[in-house]
């Protein structure tokens, strides 16, 4: 059992830990609230953007470039496989690294030797400690996304596909979509279907007459022209949504945590409760006891004298 000292002690420590913990549950929901903030903000362009390459596909669906599959739909050999992870920084958030690493792990097993590029410390401090090599010089943090971060990186993942580096991009990541549900996303960005670009059912066909738009000088340059600007879009969409997840989900961890120490504060305050009237009680029992051999006492005393 422990003393008295120590269970005063222990609720001291407990109670600076809850304190941590309500801050940190803070500090991820102002920064989740940011984060929605400045998507929002992005996401009329992009829209605009996949609308336009639509727009292209629509006109010519026969368009030959690197960044697309065959027109005629045969697929592509596999190749070797690009993996873009994001993960964060640093823990402190459930679940959210590790669900992300096991996916990636899982598409590594079935097609080894990737070139495999780490988003956040934490990944890259993972696959370190178990010699697993990654894009040393793709060193970018998972902390408040910006499109000139996703700029840079969709550049360098852009030039390394075109050098064949790599055959097929996908990219891992843990997509918000909303407070109750985060899932993690496995999704080819390079080369990309046509079909991606239409919504499920719809026919990918000309639908709009060709002399109602200009490509100039055609289709082909227009779209290659446009992919970075997607690729960009993706993979920023992708950054906010693992920064959004990674809040999220460290508000959950940290709502848990407090449970967990106001659970632990009320076992230890009815520990140290029972603990001090015990004490109590056992002190107003030798006080009682003391008190009536005081007067027991006197009494045999008083007894003796003549």
């Amino acid at each position: 059992m422990l003393s008295e000292f120590e269970l005063r002690d222990r609720i001291a420590s407990v109670g600076e830990t809850q304190k941590i913990t309500g801050a940190m549950y803070l500090i991820a929901s102002n920064e989740l609230r940011r984060a929605k903030e400045a998507y929002d903000r992005t996401v009329p362009y992009f829209t605009a953007l996949r609308a336009e390459m639509k727009r292209i596909f629509r006109c010519s669906s026969d368009i030959d470039s690197k960044y697309l599959y065959p027109a005629d739909g045969s697929r592509l050999p596999d190749g070797r496989y690009g993996i873009l992870l994001i993960t964060a920084d640093k823990g402190l958030a459930g679940a959210y690294n590790m669900n992300a690493i096991k996916e990636a792990e899982a598409v590594m097993k079935d097609h080894p030797n990737p070139a495999l590029y780490v988003v956040g410390n934490y990944g890259r401090k993972y696959f370190s400690a178990r010699k697993i090599p990654f894009e040393e010089d793709f060193e970018y943090s998972a902390q408040s996304p910006t499109l000139h971060r996703a700029r840079k990186m969709a550049a360098l993942l852009l030039s390394h596909f075109r050098d064949g580096k790599f055959d097929k991009l996908f990219v891992i990541y843990t997509d918000y979509l909303n407070d109750a549900v985060q899932s993690v996303v496995n999704e080819r960005i390079l080369p990309f279907h046509r079909e991606m670009f239409f919504e499920q059912g719809e026919q990918m066909r000309r639908t709009e007459k060709r002399s109602q738009f200009a490509f100039f000088p055609s289709e082909k340059v227009v779209l290659e022209a446009t992919v970075p600007s997607y690729v960009c879009g993706y993979i920023y969409s992708a950054l906010t949504g693992s920064f959004l997840s990674e809040q999220r989900s460290r508000m959950a961890a940290m709502e848990a945590a407090d449970r967990s120490a106001r659970d632990m504060l009320d076992e230890l305050d009815f520990e140290y409760n029972r603990l001090r009237q015990s004490e109590i009680t056992s002190e107003i029992t030798e006080i009682s006891a003391a008190a009536r051999f005081q007067r027991e006492h006197k009494s045999i005393r008083g007894g003796e004298n003549p």
